[in-house]
């Protein structure tokens, strides 16, 4: 693949100084178009499938990160990297009038001219594929699961043009992680996954609503929907609440696969972190927006360690 790569803007939200800035020049707006510069969204695909996988692991009564454990917890960060990619690069193709429209992505590669839609369309054959290979090393259940994901992932782009919620429709493919992760561990979903899986969508339902409010003006002026523009003032209340179910939802899916006694205490640090967010949230300050935002990558890691030692020392 070559690209006709136009003069490059960094996004306003990619990390700082990261490593995509040293590939060579022709790799690197396909490493933007998969957000290999913002790493953060990896991040919150792959926490769901940790916790699934130890859950899982608790449902079957025993101590979480065995080698097949490890086996696993590499293949779905993998996974979690070359699916995000895919999934980005696809809005991006679907999107590519709408992101040329907004300040935040109109240096994306596709409507900047790095990258060509047929480019982009081999680009994300190709992470789909990597991800097929991944997906077949787990249990004939856990493949099928993961394939009917692909539906969520094929309409999502398009939901912020018909719903006020596309941050619902993101919670619903962005966490199916949790429920892939359970079922590489069991062969089988069951009621404390079907809790783990509705709480975590609370989760993306207050993040993703905190990240929109980067693009509310934007959104208003082409038309595109959110619940940032929704809810508008009323966001921090919304987003407490939000938290409040994931945190609910998620401990009671612990009780129910009966995790040790660490859990509960360890996951009021993550209850802490996310009580935190709401108390600093300025709607108005995108900086603000972003940083706390990106903060959910430390409430992934409090849930995984809250789960992680209930299964060691519960």
């Amino acid at each position: 693949m070559t690209s006709q790569a136009a003069p490059h803007t960094t996004p306003a939200d990619a990390v700082p100084a990261n490593l995509v800035d040293h590939l060579p020049a022709r790799w690197q707006p396909y490493a933007r178009l998969a957000r290999l510069d913002r790493p953060i969204g990896t991040w919150l695909l792959y926490w769901p499938c940790v916790f699934g996988l130890i859950l899982g692991a608790a449902a079957d009564e025993r101590r979480f990160l065995d080698w097949r454990d490890i086996w696993y917890v590499a293949l779905f960060g993998i996974g979690a990297l070359v699916m995000r990619g895919a999934g980005c690069t696809f809005n991006d193709i679907v999107d590519r009038d709408i992101d040329a429209g907004v300040a935040r992505t109109r240096g994306r590669p596709i409507p900047s001219g790095a990258v060509s839609v047929k480019q982009a369309a081999a680009f994300l054959v190709a992470q789909c594929l990597i991800g097929l290979v991944i997906l077949l090393q787990l249990n004939w259940f856990a493949v099928a699961l993961g394939v009917s994901s692909l539906l969520l992932v094929a309409a999502y782009p398009f939901m912020k043009r018909i719903t006020w919620w596309p941050q619902a429709w993101l919670g619903l493919t962005f966490n199916w992680g949790a429920l892939l992760g359970f079922a590489a561990q069991t062969g089988r979903i069951d009621v404390g996954d079907v809790m783990l899986y509705a709480g975590l969508f609370f989760w993306t339902m207050g993040y993703d609503t905190i990240y929109a409010h980067q693009d509310k003006e934007d959104d208003e002026l082409i038309g595109v929907k959110s619940t940032a523009r929704l809810l508008g003032a009323a966001t921090g209340k919304w987003v407490q609440g939000f938290y409040a179910v994931c945190f609910t939802l998620v401990l009671a899916a612990g009780f129910t696969e009966h995790t040790g006694w660490p859990f509960a205490p360890l996951m009021l640090l993550a209850g802490g972190h996310l009580l935190w967010q709401v108390r600093a949230l300025k709607i108005d300050d995108n900086e603000n927006c972003l940083r706390l935002f990106r903060s959910n990558r430390e409430t992934g890691a409090l849930i995984a360690l809250a789960l992680l030692c209930a299964s060691w020392f519960g």
